[in-house]
C-alpha cells in the first residue's frame, strides 16, 4: 500500500490533514482518477450530488457508507455505467466523463462488478482469454501471472465457471479484470457472499495486487475491515461525500465509528 497521512502531516497536494476524520473532501494534484462535483444517476433519477473522488497512483482508496448511499453507482459512473448528470471524470490525464465503457478499458483501468462479473457457460482458462478481448493476441505471460497470483485457477482452468465456489469466482473476477494489467482497478462489494473464513483471504488477496503497484479503488460492505486496509478512505451519504481522511482516521473517528461502523 501506498503511504498514507497522518493527522499531524501536509499531504502531497498542500492540504494540511487535520484531526480526527475530515468533513472537507481534499485534492490532489498528482491524481491518477480524479472525480470533481459529480451528479449522477439512472434515468431520471439523481443519486449522487456533488460527489469529489481521487485515487493517486499506487494507492488504496475505499468507499464505505450506508445502504443506498450511492457506493457502486460512483464506481459505475468512473466506468461510464451510468446516466452523467454534471462534473468531470478525468483519468491519468484524460478527460473520460461522458465515455463509454468499451472506451475506457482502453485506458488502462479495470472494473470488477458486484454481480455477473464472469461468464458461467465458459471455462476458467476462456474467461481469462475474454479479458483481453481488445488485443490482437491472447498474452500468454499475462494468463500465467494471473494463474501464479491464484493458483486455484491453474487448477481449474478447464472448468465451467458456473460451478465454482464463490470464492473462486470472485478470483477468477479479478483475474479477468488484470489480464490489461490495469494501473487502476475498480472492485464493488468484493467479499460479498464470501463465507466468513474466505473474507480475509480477500483482502489479503486484494492488499497484494495493490503491493505490485495497481491502485485500488473499492466499494465494501465490510466497512472496519476495508479501512483497516486502505490509505484512504470516503464515508458517503444520500449520494454526498461525509468524510474523507486516512482510513486509521476513520476507524479513530467516533462520529463515524458511531454513525458508520456499528460503534
Amino acid at each position: 500500500m501506498s503511504e498514507a497521512t497522518t493527522d499531524a502531516e501536509t499531504n502531497d497536494g498542500g492540504v494540511e490533514a487535520s484531526t480526527g476524520a475530515n468533513r472537507e473532501t481534499n485534492t490532489w494534484e498528482d491524481s491518477l482518477l480524479t472525480v470533481r462535483d459529480l451528479d449522477a444517476g439512472y434515468g431520471d433519477l439523481q443519486i449522487l450530488t456533488d460527489v469529489d473522488l481521487d485515487v493517486r497512483d499506487g494507492e488504496y482508496v475505499t468507499v464505505v457508507g450506508p445502504n443506498g448511499a450511492g457506493k457502486s453507482t460512483v464506481m459505475k459512473s468512473v466506468f461510464g455505467l451510468t446516466n452523467r448528470m454534471g462534473g468531470t471524470i478525468e483519468y491519468a490525464g484524460s478527460d473520460i466523463t461522458g465515455s463509454r465503457p468499451e472506451d475506457i478499458i482502453y485506458e488502462g483501468l479495470g472494473y470488477v462488478p458486484q454481480n455477473d462479473n464472469i461468464f458461467t457457460s465458459l471455462s476458467v482458462q476462456e474467461n481469462l482469454e475474454m479479458g483481453a478481448y481488445i488485443l490482437d493476441e491472447i498474452p500468454e505471460a499475462a494468463i500465467e501471472a494471473v494463474y501464479d497470483r491464484f493458483p486455484i485457477l491453474r487448477e481449474r482452468k478447464d472448468q465451467k465457471a458456473g460451478t465454482m465456489s464463490g470464492g473462486q469466482r470472485q478470483m477468477l473476477a479479478m483475474g479477468r479484470a488484470l489480464m490489461l494489467d490495469p494501473d487502476l482497478l475498480l472492485l464493488d462489494e468484493p467479499s460479498a457472499g464470501l463465507a466468513p473464513d474466505l473474507v480475509d483471504d480477500m483482502f489479503d488477496r486484494i492488499d497484494g495486487i495493490n503491493d505490485d503497484g495497481t491502485a485500488i479503488l473499492m466499494v465494501e460492505q465490510n466497512a472496519k475491515e476495508a479501512l483497516r486496509r486502505c490509505d484512504r478512505g470516503y464515508v458517503l451519504v444520500d449520494g454526498q461525500n461525509r468524510y474523507e481522511d486516512t482510513g486509521d482516521a476513520l476507524l479513530a473517528d467516533e462520529q463515524v465509528r458511531q454513525d458508520f461502523l456499528g460503534g
